[in-house]
Formats: C-alpha cells, structure tokens, sequence
C-alpha cells in the first residue's frame, strides 16, 4: 500500500475452477462471461444459475466481480442484452464491462450504484477519450494495449476516472474493437466475440511482386508486464488485468498467483527484485516465442512479433543428440529439470511440432522420475518423424500444474468475522457472529448444567468453535461469556449452533449484495421509409495529377487530416473545398505527435479552407474538437455503431452505419439522425501500431523507412490473397486492407448517404462507380465481395 492507495489485480474466468483458482491464489477481481453477448463466446461462461453461483462465491470471499458484456449489440437484441445486464446487477455484480456505447449508457442512467466500464474493445488510447467517457457516467476506462507507461501515467495524472491497464497474456496486433479481419475474411467477428485470430495465421510480405519476409508475421508474443509494475504503481494505474478466459485453471492459479506475490511487492516499500523461478513458471503456463512488454516501453520494440510459429512454445529443453527408431528413444543434455508426466513438443528445422507425454525417463540407462539440469538422459517410448537436431520444449510441467490445481480447492480466502457465546448455567446456549455491517444471534436447545466433574473450559468452546477450516470465514475475534462449574451436554450441538449461525450470516450476506431494478427496456420499431440517398466519398489517398472537379454527382467529401498539413496539396485542396462540401477526415489513431499537430494546425486549416464539417473516427474527438460544435459532425463507421440508443448517444449529425451489419440489421434503425453506410469501398482489416515494414512499433535510426516509398506491399496468405498495407508516416500506424472490394446492393435501404471509399481508383473510374452506386446496384466481379451483408456474425 502506497498512500492509502491499493492497485487492483483483475484475474480472468472462463468456467467455475477458474474463478476458484483466481480467487484462492490473490486476486482483488475477477471477470468473466455469460453465455452471451462476451468478447470471449468459445469460453465455458456462465448460465443464469451459475452466474449467481459466481457472483456469491466471489464476493462472500471479498472478490469483486466484474461481467463482461463487451461485444457489439443489434438492434433486436437489445431487450436480451438489457435483462442479462439487469439480472446480473440485481445478482450483485459489481461492475459490466462494456464495448457498446448505447447499452453502457442505458445501464449508467437505469442501473444506480453499478460501476461500468469501457472495454479496451472501444479503442480509448489517449485522454481526450478518457474525458469523454468520464463526462458520460462511466466508472472505469479499459485502455488501448498500445500505450506506453509515459501515455498512461499522463492519462492518470489529468483524468478522475479509474484506469485499467492489461498487464500479462495474449496480445492483439490490431488496435481491439478495430479490427474487422476475421469479420470480413473468415466471417466471425471479433467485435462480437468470436475471432478465428487471423493474425495467429502465416503470411509473406510483399514488396511489389516480390517476397521480402514470410512466417507468422502479425502473431505478437505475450506481454509480460512483471518488470513494470513498480512503474504501473508510480503511474497511478486503478487496475492491473490479466487476459485469458480461454486459458486453464492451472495457468490462471500460476499467473495470479506471481502477479499477487509482486504487485504486494511494488506497492510496499521493500526492494523490487523478480525470482527468476517465478519468470519461468509464468513461461511454462503459457508463452508464444517468450515474453515482450508489448507496449509499455516507449522505446523501439522489434520484438513484438514472433514469427516462427504462432502456439504454446513453453520452456527449452535441449536438442536431440541421438534417436533410436527402433526403440523409440531420444537423447539429449535436459536445460531443465523434468519429471514422469511432463508434457513436451519436438519441434523440426520447419517448425512442425509434434507432442508427447513423457511416460519412460532414463538416466545412465536406468528409469528415474526426475531429472536435473545438466543431466543426459533418454525419453522412451517416443515414436514419429524425428530428428537428429530437433529441438525439445517442455510444454507442460506435471508438479507446477498440480501445485496450481490444489489450491482450487483451498480455502485460503478468509473472510474476518467475530463471535460471542454466552453459557450460562439453565439457560439455553446463544451465540452470536458479525462484523461491521452484518450481526446473526441464533439461541440453541443446549442447556448447561452443574458439573459433576471436568467443568467446560473457554478453552474447549473456542476449539470448537473455530472449527471452520473449511468454510471461508475466519474467527477473528473470540468472546466467550461462560459460567463457573457448568456441564455442556451436546459438543456435537455446538458445532450445529456454529454451522446454522454461519448458514444465517451467509444468507444475510447474500442478500446485502441483492438489489431490485425497474428498469424496463423498450424497443423502437424500425423506420423502414425509403430515403433519396446521395453520394458521400472518401479518397483516401490525393494524387496530385487528378483533377477532383471533374467528378460528378458527389454530395459530400471526406479528406485525410494529414493532406491538409501538406503544402504540395494546398491549391488541389482548395478548389476541391470550394466545388465541394468538405470534410476533414480524423485519423482513427490519435496519440502524442498527431495530437499535437491537430491541435496547432486545427485554427489556420479552418481559416484557410471552407470546411463544411468533420468526420470523427473515435470517441476521443469529441473532446478534441469541443471548440469546434457549429461545425458538423459525421461520426465513422470506427465507431462500431449496432443501434438506435447508441445512435441516440452520440453527438454528432450523421451517423456512419457498422460495415459488419447485414441487410435485415440495417433495416431494423429508428432515428432522426442522418444515416450512412459504406457501400464501395477496400476495407481496413487492421489498424495496427505495429510496423510490419519496420520491425519496430517506432521508426529507429537504422529505418530504412519504406512508409515512404512508392512501392506498394502486400501480406499473402495461404490462399494467395493479397490485403494491401499502408503505413502512416505521421505515427506509426499500419492499416491492413481487404484483398477484395466491398460492393453491396443498398437499394431499398433506409439511409441517407451511400458512402465511396477510394484508395487508388482515378477520376474516370470514381465516375463510373459513382454512376452505378446511384442506381443503389452493386458492382460485379470476381474482385468484389457482399461482406457480411447477407451473413449473420
């Protein structure tokens, strides 16, 4: 403890011996699923019974419990969404974690006394959308993995809003809640909690036509922030989360476990030093290609990525000195110490992996159990294509696993309490148990009486008493109000008085936690109106040899921030801005360097150009641009807008419909607002602060900067698709393109605005998609595709 202030260790659940494992081994908090509407939908999760179940079991231990409601919701399952949150809060949860901006306000003004917090899938990654989460009621802000101690310490140091930050487990190459890759590739969206992790796929890069790097190229390694807690404390962080509610009770125990032991440590005032043993056992639980620290360090970081293979590597063993085919046997010098039941994996010069459970351990031809560092020893029973020169890895470790598993079913959690009993002599035995806010007395049938010889002791009554080893509570306190020379004549009625006294304050602890809500939701019926749609465009990138005045029927255009700081497009801009309304297109990625320039180039843009309006790319704009109200507002589809509340939050004119939406869901609005939905368009897979050009999440000396060259680069898969990149010279953000267009039929369709996104077409063919889009057809070919509009995600 720092000042009073005690940080927050947030462990991850995915079924019931997770939660148990989590809460034995020292979290603050836990949080986890239900069966619907989680980012984690192929997790065990909770039903209706069990949720109650973990709710109780948590916070009778004095472990708050946080519901992750955190995917994206539709407009006709809202009402669903709405009771799940409604029965969890009367339940007693103590917080929802939430990526949907119009379910999270719903619960902000219908659910008092409930924390909710924005997910790290609402992509908040600097402080002006700290602020404007604060300034709409929520509690707590999940930030971006992307930021470094120095951006998160500046957020805690300028905003009241408790900060949440990811500290240990799997890391997301794309900025969370903006990626749509597994969405419109594979059909399973990440924003509603069923990603088939792309990026955990092989690719090669291209440059041009020719292939300059190949092998798991967007899969990062995991982050282990152990090393930084002394400077997450320093930075004033609320809450420090563990990811992995797909992961096992054991790796969940182990993780806690080390983050409990070193976390008590920063905050304390004893010197910082890590075991090195505890390092390894977080490696052995579960690691890709070792640790990185993600991002927290501001410095370059070229080992974010590890591209070798994309799975559990655990521990290195050794490589295999010998192998007898025959007899099944390898041989090699072990790095690490091994056991009879150790799981391990041989990994060939290709990085094909088989695994194996070590059955048959041999030493100096003779079986052992156990094995030594430095010892050369043989695995039996070992059969397979395998090598001389293989490499061996330990996987599982049999001791560390079953370590973690017992104490699941421990009850080292204990919840202070203080009891008085009073024996008197004829009347009956009473006892009483409470803590501050909760008393139960229960009067037994046990009567004392004289004592013909051995009088009862205090000693004796304590004893019994204190019997609850098994139970989470723990006698504290002990008062024992007892007569001369009495006679007890029931010991085993004692330990009733204790169970039945307890049973009571559990109930009565329980139901302290209850609340009743009259929250009603309900739903709008869609406004199914045919609309007069118009053409809003959006060229991503300028080209200095066009001539934009040449294009025809276009109501609106969206121009990238970064064009109007360049002075080579000065004059193209200004006669754009003077045919056309115009937009300044925010970047959807706004830290540190570009923050600044927007704000010191903002004034001059506005007075040099006629600006119609904005196109904001993240809730962070609001704030920004908080001087700029009488101009109009056009919020993007970044914002991952589902539904009409969310519609109705959102303070802005227009409103830019989600391109994971289907047809039927886009028939289901209501609003007043204008409407617009994509329907042309290559689009962004990833938004990424990872640079796959550079190898480096920040440009360094030795760069060779290609973010500036005219080449173009592509990732290949293993189908043979190309998604084009495109790096931000400004800040280091790669966008990761769809390897075809998106075309969609919308006629018929309620929206406003039918919206081109144009990458490298020119003018003659923006004229003619245009000439198509008005028709509300799509474009046909083999380069095109329907996205989700005709699927269900």
């Amino acid at each position: 403890m720092i000042g009073g202030f005690m940080m927050e260790l947030l462990s991850p659940v995915g079924d019931f011996d997770c939660l148990k494992a989590a809460v034995q081994n020292g979290a603050d908090a836990v949080y986890f699923g239900a069966n619907s509407f989680s980012a984690r939908a192929f997790a065990s999760n909770f039903d209706d019974d069990t949720l109650k179940k973990a709710i109780n079991y948590a916070k009778i231990r004095g472990v708050k419990t946080n519901l992750t409601l955190n995917t994206l919701i539709k407009n006709d399952e809202m009402y669903n969404a709405i009771a799940l949150a409604k029965k969890a809060y009367e339940y007693g949860i103590d917080a929802i974690i939430v990526q949907d901006l119009g379910l999270a306000r719903y619960m902000i003004k219908n659910f008092p006394g409930l924390a909710v917090h924005a997910s790290t899938q609402m992509s908040v990654h600097n402080l002006e959308g700290i602020l404007t989460l604060q300034n709409m009621g929520f509690s707590r802000v999940v930030l971006s993995r992307e930021l470094s101690i120095q951006e998160i310490e500046h957020i805690c140091k300028n905003s009241n809003v408790e900060i949440e930050a990811f500290v240990h487990g799997a890391l997301c190459i794309s900025y969370s809640g903006q990626c749509l890759f597994s969405s419109m590739v594979g059909g399973r969206s990440g924003n509603r909690g069923k990603c088939a992790q792309p990026c955990r796929l092989p690719y090669e890069l291209l440059e041009n036509d020719t292939t300059i790097d190949k092998g798991y190229l967007l899969s990062p390694r995991d982050l282990c922030g152990l090393e930084y807690l002394p400077q997450l404390v320093k930075a004033g962080v609320t809450c420090l989360k563990i990811e992995g509610r797909m992961k096992t009770p054991e790796y969940v125990a182990t993780v806690t476990r080390i983050y409990r032991k070193y976390l008590d440590l920063a905050m304390s005032k004893n010197d910082f030093k890590i075991d090195e043993e505890d390092k390894k056992d977080l490696l052995q639980v579960f690691n890709r290609g070792g640790f990185s620290n993600g991002h927290l360090s501001s410095t370059e970081n070229r080992k974010l990525i590890y591209p070798q293979k994309s799975n559990n590597m655990g521990i290195y063993l050794g490589t295999i000195s010998n192998f007898n085919k025959n007899h099944g046997y390898i041989s090699f010098t072990t790095n690490e110490f091994l056991h009879v039941g150790d799981k391990i994996c041989v990994e060939n010069k290709k990085h094909e992996t088989n695994l194996y459970t070590i059955s048959e351990l041999m030493k100096n031809d003779k079986n052992i159990t156990e094995a030594h560092i430095g010892d050369k020893i043989k695995i039996g029973r070992m059969k397979g294509d395998i090598f001389i020169g293989d490499k061996l890895f330990k996987i599982s470790d049999k001791e560390l696993t079953t370590s973690a598993l017992e104490t699941i079913e421990k009850e080292s959690r204990k919840r202070k309490l203080s009891c008085e009993m009073k024996v008197i002599l004829n009347s009956p035995i009473s006892l009483k148990i409470f803590d501050d806010n909760i008393s139960v007395k229960i009067d037994s049938n046990i009567i004392p009486e004289p004592a013909q010889k051995s009088p009862m002791t205090k000693e004796r009554l304590i004893s019994q008493i204190c019997k609850i080893n098994n139970t989470p509570y723990n006698f504290e306190n002990v008062n024992i109000e007892l007569g001369e020379n009495l006679y007890v004549p029931s010991i085993s009625g004692i330990n009733e008085l204790r169970r039945q006294a307890l049973a009571q304050y559990e109930e009565k602890l329980i139901s302290s936690f209850r609340r009743l809500s009259n929250a009603n939701y309900t739903e709008n019926n869609p406004n199914s109106s045919h609309k007069e749609t118009k053409i809003s465009l959006l060229l991503n990138t300028l080209n200095l040899s066009y001539n934009y005045l040449e294009l025809k029927n276009v109501s609106k255009i969206y121009i990238p921030f970064k064009y109007f700081i360049n002075k080579s497009f000065s004059h193209l801009l200004l006669n754009v801005c003077q045919k056309f309304d115009t937009y300044i297109y925010m970047p959807i990625i706004i830290r540190n360097n570009y923050n600044r320039l927007i704000k010191n180039n903002l004034p001059t843009i506005l007075g040099k150009y006629k600006i119609k309006g904005f196109v904001l790319s993240n809730i962070g704009n609001f704030e920004l641009l908080k001087d700029y109200k009488d101009y109009e507002f056009i919020c993007n589809y970044t914002f991952n807008i589902f539904n009409n509340l969310t519609i109705n939050e959102l303070p802005a004119n227009t409103i830019t419909l989600s391109p994971e939406l289907n047809k039927t869901d886009l028939k289901n609005f209501n609003t007043n607002k204008k409407t617009e939905l994509i329907v042309y368009g290559r689009t962004p897979l990833m938004n990424s602060n990872y640079c796959l050009l550079g190898k480096s999440n920040k440009c360094y000396s030795e760069c060779d900067h290609k973010c500036n060259s005219t080449n173009k680069y592509y990732l290949k898969d293993r189908l043979g698709f190309l998604f084009r990149i495109i790096p931000d010279n400004i800040q280091t953000i790669t966008t990761i393109y769809n390897s075809k267009i998106t075309s969609i039929e919308y006629d018929g369709l309620p929206i406003d605005f039918a919206r081109i996104d144009i990458l490298d077409e020119n003018i003659s063919e923006i004229n003619d998609i245009i000439k198509t889009v008005l028709t509300g057809k799509k474009l046909e070919g083999n380069q095109y595709t329907n996205g989700n509009f005709n699927k269900e995600i």
